[in-house]
This record gives C-alpha cells, sequence and structure tokens, in this order.
C-alpha cells in the first residue's frame, strides 16, 4: 500500500510497538488537524491496550519527521478572521501537554527536518532519538511568531542562554546539538533505525522506561555536544539579558564574525516575534510545568493570528516565496509594552484548559 493509500496518520500495532506514522511525505509530513485528533485517538487505544509496550513516532519519507504545522491552512483562516488557529492550537497544546505525561515509553525518531509542531510531537516524549540527518530548529520568529507547542519551555531549560539563541535566530540545531539543547537524549545513526525500530517492536509487555533507554542506549554514539555547544560562552554573554535592544547593542560591540553573522540573522526576523519570543522564554524560566507555559503561549498565539505580522511573514516564506517581509513595526525600539500587553493578558472564558 502506498503512503497516499494509507492516509495522512497511519497508527497501528506492530508487535509491541504501537506505531504512529506522519504520513504527508512531499509536505515533509506537516501536520494537520485532523493529524492531531487521529494522533489523540491512537494514543487513548495504545494507553488501554496491554500488549503495547511503548510508542514508536515517525516520519514517511527521507526527508525528515515532520516540517511543522499546515501553516498554509491557517494563515488562510487568518486572513479571514477565522476560528483555525484558536481551535487548532487549543487541540495541539493539550496533545503536547499528554505525550509528555504519558504513561508508558513514547519513543520519537527524529530523523531529517523536525521543526516547529514536528517538536512538539517528538520533544515532549520521554525516548527522544536524534540521528546523522537530524536538522531540528523552532523558525517561527522568521513568520511573525514564536516558539510554541511548548517551544519555550523546552529553550528555557537549556543550558546557559543557548535556548535564548535558537528561539531568536530559529537556527537549526543538528542531532547532537539538540541533545546539548535538551530537545533529545540520543543520537543514533539513521542507517540503525531499522534494526532499533525492530528491536523495540520486540519489547516485553509493560517494558519500563529504563529498559527502553538501555535498548536504545545499545545504539547510540554516544556524541552530546554540537557546533553551536562550542560557542555557549560567547552566547551566554551576547544573549543575556531581557531586552532585544540589550542583545543587539552586545552583538553590535563584540563585532565577531559570529556576531555579525547572528546581527544579520535577527536583522530578517519580525521584531514584534522577537520581543514576544523572549518575553515568554524569560516567564518560562521561573514557570513550575509544561502546562504553564502551554497556557502562556495560547494566549499570545491568539493575538499572533489575529496580527497583520503573521499573515505578511507566512506570506513572505510560503505563500509569494519572496523572503522579503515588510514588519510592522519594523523596529525593534517601536514594539511598545502596549503593543506587548495583549499577548500575555488573560482571555477569561477561552484559556487553555488541561484534563
Amino acid at each position: 500500500m502506498t503512503a497516499a493509500e494509507e492516509g495522512d496518520l497511519v497508527a497501528r500495532v506492530e508487535g509491541s510497538a504501537g506505531v504512529i506514522r506522519l504520513n504527508r511525505p512531499k509536505a515533509i509530513n506537516a501536520v494537520t488537524l485532523e493529524m492531531f485528533r487521529d494522533i489523540e485517538t491512537a494514543l487513548d487505544r495504545f494507553e488501554t491496550d496491554a500488549a503495547v509496550a511503548v510508542i514508536v513516532l515517525e516520519g514517511a519519507g527521507e526527508r525528515g519527521l515532520c516540517a511543522g504545522g499546515d501553516i498554509r491552512t491557517l494563515w488562510e483562516s487568518s486572513k479571514v478572521h477565522g476560528d483555525l488557529g484558536k481551535i487548532l492550537w487549543r487541540e495541539e497544546y493539550i496533545l503536547n501537554a499528554r505525550i509528555k505525561r504519558f504513561p508508558k515509553p513514547y519513543v520519537a525518531f527524529m530523523d531529517g527536518i523536525v521543526m516547529g509542531g514536528g517538536v512538539g510531537l517528538s520533544a515532549h516524549a520521554s525516548h527522544r532519538v536524534v540521528t546523522d540527518r537530524t536538522k531540528l530548529a523552532m523558525p517561527e520568529v522568521g513568520l511573525g511568531f514564536f516558539p510554541d507547542v511548548g517551544g519555550t519551555y523546552l529553550l528555557s531549560r537549556s543550558p546557559g542562554e543557548i535556548g535564548t539563541y535558537f528561539g531568536l535566530t530559529g537556527q537549526t540545531m543538528n542531532g547532537p546539538d539538540a541533545i546539548h539543547a535538551k530537545f533529545a537524549d540520543w543520537v543514533v545513526p539513521a542507517a540503525k533505525w531499522p534494526e532499533l525500530r525492530d528491536a523495540l517492536t520486540k519489547l516485553r509487555s509493560g517494558a519500563t522506561a529504563a529498559e527502553v533507554g538501555k535498548l536504545i542506549n545499545g545504539f547510540a554514539t554516544g556524541e552530546t555536544a554540537g557546533p553551536v555547544a562550542a560557542k555557549e560562552p560567547m552566547i551566554d554573554a551576547l544573549f543575556g539579558f531581557d531586552r532585544m535592544e540589550d542583545i543587539v547593542a552586545a552583538l553590535k560591540r563584540d563585532g565577531s564574525e559570529f556576531a555579525l553573522a547572528t546581527l544579520k540573522t535577527l536583522g530578517e526576523k519580525s521584531p514584534r516575534g522577537m520581543v514576544v519570543t523572549l518575553k515568554l522564554l524569560r516567564l518560562a524560566r521561573a514557570a513550575s510545568s509544561l502546562e504553564e507555559c502551554l497556557v502562556r503561549e495560547y494566549r499570545a498565539a491568539l493575538e499572533v493570528f489575529r496580527s497583520d505580522d503573521f499573515r505578511e511573514g507566512v506570506r513572505a516564506a510560503v505563500i509569494d516565496k519572496d523572503r522579503n517581509p515588510i514588519w510592522s513595526p519594523p523596529r525593534i525600539e517601536d514594539v511598545t509594552p502596549e503593543l506587548l500587553a495583549p499577548y500575555l493578558a488573560e482571555i477569561g472564558a477561552d484559556e487553555l484548559k488541561f484534563n
């Protein structure tokens, strides 16, 4: 049966594994609202099936686990002031929280491209496997957005200012850097995945998290830090501020090749998106749970959905692909406290709630 014949989400039991396969290879498995709902249904089934020892999340095709959410459809809804954002993000964020607290071992195979919504489905897993081909990123600031799906929780728990750097620049992590940033646990060469996958389907019923970890460890390279980790002292010095203006000033003062390249990258991002991101990252450091961060992200996401910056960012990156967004406001200094406030405000009956 071809991928097209199987549907966008494949969920089935293979041996002792409940396998969830994102199955839109032509779209690098970008996730739709229907797919989130199908994952929820699959988890309901696998959680109560005593024969299922472990969940395995994977992506169809060779390009990656998941390039993120179905941004084009969200853009179309935002343009007509629809409610897809309100519905999709609510269900997606509730699913992200469920994955983190899922009672059975949940193994995410984070091969190839892993971005945005794909991070939400994998980086909250109990067992997170990256490969020699992993390209993980939270590039939302380039869309007038911010790292959501619990991204503020994850990034705020990276060592030093590594998370601030990745969140604001949208730069890509390789497998070892994803481990250093605490987005993953093991590097397993992609060529070894079929053998590891087969071993996961043969686990005994009731296998513990420790047993699953020991199994994965037998296939792992042991790498724990990549090229960005080597720059951590510099990143800590440049990104250890609570205002975007201060980060930009530090980069200008430094003047190194790295600082100038980083300035150029930040210059392409949404000023509003960067200010919102930095504020959410700093608030997340004091958060006691993923759920607390998701509640805050949901408030901010609904405000983003109403904003011109989101529509303009998606237009430039995904629709027209001219890579030339006109941000509003155009400068970091113009993102006033009054402009920021609605992203942080409580939203009454619409607040995100967990079971």
